[in-house]
C-alpha cells in the first residue's frame, strides 16, 4: 500500500493549528489542513506491513491501507467510496476521534505512525467540496417502521443504515436539533455543527423523519412507540454524570461539565437557553476536576470565556510521557496526552483529590485538596491513600465536574420500558442481536456499552441496524 519505500523517504507531517492568541478569540475550528501534495506523501508512507494492525485499532474497521494508497495516487473519489463503506460520518471521526488506529500503526513502533486521522478528514472534506456526497436511496421500500431514540452518532448511524435498507425510520431527539452530544457536548472549536447539519440534510433526503423536541418517556411513552413501530432502538447515550458528593457540593459555582458545555454550544448556535442560571467562567478562577476529553473541552471553553485562570486536576497519577512500545503496541497505551486546549494556557496537576468545597454566603470560594497515592494492600488490591501533610486550599469561583458518566439516565424511558440492565447500570444487550430483554426493543452506543468514543458509537449503530434489519426481514444485506 502507498509507496513501498515511502515511509523511508517522507517524514511524518500532521495538521497545524492557528496561533493560540488568535483561536481563543472565537469558537470556530482552527486546524489547518495539509496541502494535497503533502497528503499524497503522507498516504505514500503507508507501508506494505503484511498485517495492517490499524484495522484492529479502528472500531469501525476502516480499510485504512486502501484509502491511504488511493490518496497517494490522487484518487480521492474512490477513496471516499472505500471510507464510506465502513464509516457513515468520517468528518466526525476525522475531527474528534483520538485515533486508536494510529496507535496501532506498524510505523508507530518507531513513533512515526501514518497520519491516518488527518488523511481521513481530508478525504471527506474534499468529497463534500466536490459534491460527491449524495443521498443514498434504497432500491425498494420494506413497509417496516423503526423508531430510533437518541440522535447522537449511534442513533444517526443506525437510522441512516436502516433507511438505506428500505425501512421507514423516525429519529427522536429531546433537544431542539439533531446531533446529541455531537451538537451539544463537543465544543464548536473542535467540530463546527455545519458538519452535523449536512448529514441531517442527507439523511432527510434519504427518508429519515426527524422528530425533535420530543422527549421519549416524557412527551411520548415507550408503549406508544412499540405499538406504532415494528422495532424501537434505544440510542440515548450515557448521560448520568459522575458526581462528587463532598461537603460544600451544594455551593453556587459547582457545576457538572456538560451543563457548562451545553450552554455554550447553545449560545454559539443561537438557541435560547432554558436555564435558571447561566454558567460563565469570565473573570473567575476555574478548577476542572477530571482529566479526560470532557475536562479538556471545559478548559478550552473557559479560556475563551476569558477566565482569570484555569487549573485541571486528576485523581490518577501523571501518565508517562513516553511508553514502552514493546509492551503496549498495538494496544491503546496509557500515556500523557496534551490537547490543543491545554496548550492555550491551562495548568494541570495529578494525584490530587478534593476533600471539600469552601464558600461564603452560599458561593464557592475554593476547594480543599490533598495529595494521594495508589498503594497495594495485603491482598494486592490497589487503594487510594492520602499523603499526610499535603493538604492545600485552591482558590476557585467555578468548579466543573468532568469525571465522566456512570450510565444512562434511568428515569423516564429506561425505567418505563422495563428493560434489563447490566451490573453497571447500562441497558443490557449483546453485540450480535443488540436486543434488549423486551420484545421489539434494541439498544446501541453508550446506552449499551457505557461512556465511550464517537467511533464506537458509529460502529454499534451500524451493527445494531444490521440486527434490526435481520429481525424485521429474516435476512440482511447490511454490513457489520
Amino acid at each position: 500500500m502507498g509507496k513501498i519505500t515511502g515511509f523511508l523517504e517522507y517524514e511524518p507531517e500532521d495538521r497545524d493549528y492557528d496561533p493560540v492568541e488568535e483561536r481563543i478569540q472565537h469558537y470556530r475550528e482552527f486546524v489547518l489542513p495539509l496541502p494535497e501534495d503533502e497528503l499524497k506523501k503522507q498516504g505514500a508512507r503507508c507501508m506494505d506491513c503484511g498485517i495492517p494492525f490499524c484495522h484492529n485499532g479502528c472500531p469501525v474497521n476502516n480499510i485504512i491501507p486502501d484509502w491511504n494508497d488511493l490518496v497517494y495516487r490522487g484518487d480521492f473519489k474512490k477513496a471516499i467510496e472505500v471510507l464510506h463503506s465502513t464509516n457513515n460520518f468520517p468528518e466526525f471521526t476525522g475531527r474528534i476521534c483520538p485515533a486508536p488506529c494510529q496507535e496501532a500503526c506498524t510505523l508507530n513502533i518507531d513513533d512515526q505512525p501514518v497520519t491516518i486521522k488527518t488523511i481521513e478528514c481530508a478525504i471527506i472534506d474534499k468529497a463534500w467540496d466536490e459534491g460527491w456526497v449524495e443521498p443514498v436511496m434504497p432500491r425498494h421500500r420494506s413497509g417496516k417502521t423503526v423508531a430510533v431514540v437518541g440522535s447522537g452518532p449511534a442513533g444517526m448511524a443506525c437510522a441512516q443504515q436502516l433507511a438505506r435498507a428500505g425501512h421507514t425510520v423516525t429519529l427522536f431527539e429531546k433537544n431542539h436539533k439533531i446531533g446529541g452530544l455531537l451538537r451539544y457536548g463537543i465544543p464548536d472549536f473542535k467540530m463546527e455543527k455545519s458538519h452535523v447539519d449536512r448529514r441531517v440534510a442527507q439523511m432527510t433526503a434519504e427518508g429519515v423523519k426527524m422528530r425533535t423536541n420530543c422527549h421519549v418517556g416524557v412527551d411520548i411513552t415507550v408503549d406508544q412507540l412499540t405499538q406504532e413501530f415494528d422495532a424501537v432502538v434505544f440510542a440515548g447515550g450515557a448521560e448520568q454524570p459522575r458526581d462528587l458528593p463532598v461537603p460544600g457540593r451544594e455551593l453556587d459555582g459547582v457545576h457538572f461539565a456538560m451543563d457548562f458545555l451545553t450552554q455554550q454550544n447553545r449560545r454559539v448556535s443561537g438557541e435560547r437557553l432554558k436555564v435558571n442560571k447561566e454558567i460563565w467562567a469570565t473573570g473567575k478562577n476555574v478548577v476542572v476536576i477530571g482529566g479526560g476529553d470532557t475536562g479538556s473541552d471545559c478548559v478550552g471553553t473557559s479560556i475563551r470565556h476569558k477566565a482569570k485562570g484555569v487549573l485541571q486536576i486528576e485523581i490518577m497519577p501523571k501518565p508517562p510521557e513516553a511508553v514502552d512500545k514493546g509492551t503496549t503496541w498495538p494496544d491503546w497505551p496509557m500515556k500523557l496526552r496534551t490537547s490543543s486546549s491545554h496548550q492555550e494556557g491551562a495548568t494541570r496537576d495529578w494525584a490530587i483529590t478534593t476533600k471539600r468545597f469552601l464558600g461564603e454566603d452560599g458561593k464557592l470560594t475554593g476547594i480543599e485538596t490533598v495529595r494521594v497515592e495508589w498503594q497495594r494492600d495485603e491482598k494486592g488490591t490497589m487503594k487510594l491513600v492520602e499523603v499526610p501533610g499535603t493538604e492545600a486550599v485552591i482558590k476557585a469561583e467555578l468548579v466543573l465536574l468532568a469525571m465522566g458518566f456512570v450510565h444512562p439516565v434511568h428515569d423516564g424511558m429506561v425505567k418505563d420500558s422495563g428493560v434489563e440492565l447490566d451490573p453497571r447500570g447500562n441497558v443490557k444487550a449483546n453485540t450480535e442481536a443488540y436486543a434488549t430483554s423486551k420484545a421489539k426493543i434494541f439498544t446501541a452506543g453508550d446506552m449499551r456499552r457505557g461512556q465511550s468514543l464517537v467511533v464506537w458509537a458509529i460502529r454499534e449503530g451500524r451493527q445494531c441496524a444490521r440486527a434490526v434489519d435481520e429481525f424485521l426481514m429474516g435476512y440482511t444485506l447490511l454490513p457489520r
